[in-house]
Order: structure tokens, then sequence, then C-alpha cells
């Protein structure tokens, strides 16, 4: 019995209808002639009451639920979740899907409406994007159906506790992945670069064709044959590419609900698989207060997977990054040249020339390759038109803000510095073409 009630809902309806009928009540109280009837609608009221919730409650099985989950959830994209419905009634019903969903998103009011045919099975699928790395605890899934007369609703609760690890943006690694060897990089803004240096390895001579470079013709291999020959070279490869993420208080500033840290380490879980598919050495580790998080560079099949399941527990420890020990551990560990992809962000320029001489240092042994962000909320702001003298004052600010960001950029260049300044959701983008040019003009 206790189970029963707490499966019946009484609907909507059901109170509207008995709101009217004590409503006709109330008047057949001044017009006598009228109670015998209300008195009949109320007993049809009470036995339509009943008749549905035996329809409801007839039949055992009712509503067969299942979700479907996928195994790991990818952080800041849109994640699909499906939910499968099939009607056991010999009606058609109404439902309302109701889905326990992790604390994290603070969804309140989700809800899936439906109806649904006699034998009749439905797909729902809504998507959920999740900006935090960690565990997300799934419920059960509750199923209200309603008859045609909609007084009463059963409900019933399909066990589907679940817990999903958010992993950094595993989708956003499938998108690009084959970049490294696509011919159609400006569908997803990546501009080609044209080769204008050689830090090749000499692999053989050949038959000129067309297409070669001629720079390349070997003219005493072409006197011998009496007929064009040229050197074919191959890239040098195996060169070690290191993501450094600094994972201080700098970087826990959110845009679009995710931190410039996870921007960070979404965009090091891409750039590490293009690496690893033009045969360079992917590598990375975080700093702050000290050097953590590392993973040594090398080419070999479990390197994406520990890469993967150590940004995983990657977090801020919401202190001042000591740039002083990254010196210190980049020169005691990496003992050849390597690229440095160094995520960090600077807002000023004082706060650029206290870690300036630490990153003039790093660059005369490796190529290093500063890369922070743009104050994207700031540029919407200066679009806004301003009506009032404390809102030219606020643009005023907030343009000296974006100025100097350019100053920064400008002078890391002066010392020979790579930079890349860009805003949080183009970070994958920009550090991917950053690296092809960097390959492409045999830099490193």
């Amino acid at each position: 019995m206790k189970k029963f009630l707490k499966s019946l809902y009484l609907t909507k309806r059901f109170f509207a209808v008995l709101f009217t009928i004590v409503g006709f009540f109330v008047l057949s109280y001044f017009f006598q002639e009228l109670f015998g009837a209300v008195k009949l609608l109320f007993y049809i009221f009470i036995a339509l009451f009943i008749f549905d919730i035996l329809l409801l409650y007839r039949n055992k099985t009712g509503i067969q639920a299942s979700r479907i989950l996928p195994d790991k959830l990818s952080n800041g994209d849109e994640n699909a979740i499906e939910i499968r419905i099939v009607n056991r009634f010999k009606f058609k019903v109404s439902l309302k899907i109701i889905d326990e969903l992790p604390v994290q998103w603070q969804l309140r009011d989700f809800k899936i409406e439906a109806i649904l045919n006699t034998s009749e099975e439905k797909k729902f699928t809504y998507h959920v994007r999740p900006t935090e790395r960690g565990e997300y605890h799934f419920g059960n899934l509750n199923v209200f159906s309603s008859s045609i007369l909609g007084l009463v609703s059963r409900r019933q609760q399909f066990s589907a506790e679940a817990i999903v690890p958010n992993y950094p943006s595993f989708l956003q690694l499938k998108k690009y992945d084959f970049l490294a060897f696509s011919n159609q990089l400006k569908l997803f803004g990546l501009k080609k670069i044209r080769r204008i240096g050689h830090t090749m390895e000499f692999e053989q001579i050949k038959d000129y064709t067309t297409g070669d470079d001629v720079r390349n013709l070997n003219w005493k291999a072409t006197a011998k044959r009496n007929s064009l020959m040229v050197n074919q070279f191959q890239d040098e490869k195996s060169q070690p590419v290191y993501s450094v993420i600094d994972k201080g208080r700098v970087m826990k500033m959110p845009f679009n609900n995710l931190s410039l840290l996870d921007y960070a380490i979404n965009a090091t879980l891409v750039i590490s698989n293009i690496v690893l598919r033009k045969h360079d050495k992917a590598g990375m580790f975080t700093f702050s207060r000290k050097v953590m998080d590392r993973v040594v560079a090398q080419r070999r099949k479990a390197q994406m997977h520990l890469i993967l399941e150590t940004l995983y527990n990657v977090e801020t420890d919401f202190a001042e990054s000591d740039f002083s020990r990254l010196y210190v551990d980049v020169k005691r560990h990496i003992k050849q040249r390597s690229l440095l992809l160094l995520y960090t962000n600077f807002e000023t320029m004082d706060a650029l020339h206290r870690q300036l001489p630490y990153l003039q240092a790093i660059n005369k042994t490796h190529l290093l390759v500063v890369i922070f962000f743009e104050n994207t909320e700031l540029k919407s702001f200066m679009s806004k038109k301003a009506t009032t003298t404390h809102q030219v004052f606020e643009k005023t600010i907030a343009e000296k803000f974006i100025f100097e960001k350019k100053l920064i950029v400008n002078e890391l260049h002066k010392y020979g510095i790579q930079t890349i300044l860009t805003a949080p959701e183009n970070l994958t983008v920009n550090t991917i073409n950053k690296y092809l040019e960097i390959k492409a003009r045999g830099l490193l």
C-alpha cells in the first residue's frame, strides 16, 4: 500500500475538475435545482478517478525505460545522453520524464514530455555540457504516465544510478585528429604555411617530376644520367614538444563557464595527439609553486593515454606561479632542444616584467611559445555604446587593458619569444596553427 501511494500523483487536471465541482456546489446553495445535477457530476468524477487508477495500475509493467550514458564525458563539449522508453500499456499514454542529473549542473527543472502509442518505442536524446573535470553522479530515471483521462499520474522509478568521469575534451581530439594529414585545414580556421627553410634529412636522389622544388636539383647526378635528378629530403622527426601548463590562480579565470586552466588542458590533449601524428615526441608538465604532473616527451602507443590520465587530475592550487622554479626544472630535466608551449596569462606589463628574465633564459636553449588569453568579456563590453560619463570611464579602462595585452605581445617579440594571444575558444586552433608554422619554417 505504501509503495502504491508513493507512486500515485494527482495531476493539475484533477484539481481543476475538483475545484470546478466545488464551485458548482457553492452555486447550488443559491440555486437549489442544480444540487442534484452537481451531486451526480461529483459521483461521476469519483468513478472516473477510480477507473483512471485501475487503467494505470492494472498493467504491472507499464513503462520500460533505460538511460544510455557514454563511458566518459568530454569537458567543455556537448555530450549526448539517450533515454529509451517503451509503452507496455494497452492504450496511448502521456509521459513526463525526469532524469536525476548530477549536482554540478544545478538543473532543477529538467523534464521531457511525450506521447506514446500502444507498444511504441521512442528514443530521446538530450545534450549536457560539463565544465568541471571529475566524477558526475547520475541518479534514477523517473517516468510519470497518464492515461487519456489525465486525472492521476503513475510514477515509475528506474534504477539508473551511475558515475561517469569527465575527462579533458577528447571530442576535440577526434575533431582535429585528421588535421595533421588533411588538405582542408581552412575549414577549421587553420592556415597553410609555406615552407621557407630546410630542417630536413637527405633521403635519396630521384627523377625530377612536375612539382618538385627546382632548388633541390642535383646537377652532378643530372649530368651523369642526362636527365633531371633531384635530392629528396624527409622531415626531421622525433623532436620533443612539451605542453607547459601554468596552474596558478591566474588560470582559474572563467570564460563561458570553463576556466582558462581547462581550456589549456583541452588544447594540450589535442596538440599532443597532433604532435605524435607528426612523428614528434609529445610530453607535458604543470607548474605553480613547483613543477608537477610530468610526462616525459616520448613516442609510444601508451603516450596519449598517459597524457589523458595525467590531465584528468590537474587542479589549480590558487598560488602565484614561480617561474624561477620552472626555469630551473627545465634546465635540469630537458637536455635536448625542445618546443615548449607555455600556457599562462598576463594581464599587465608589470606581471610580464617580473617573469621576463626567466622566459628569456628558457628561450636561449629551447624554442619557447608563450600562449596567453584575450579578455573576451572586455571585448564584448567595448562593443556596447556608452551613454553616460561613468560608462565612458569604464570603457576607457577596458580599452587600456586590451591595449596592454598587445604591448605584452610586442615586448615578448622584442626579445625573440614566440607568442600567441588568443580568445579562449580559439586556443586549440591557434596552437595547432603555431605548431604547424614552426614545423614548416624549420624553427625547431
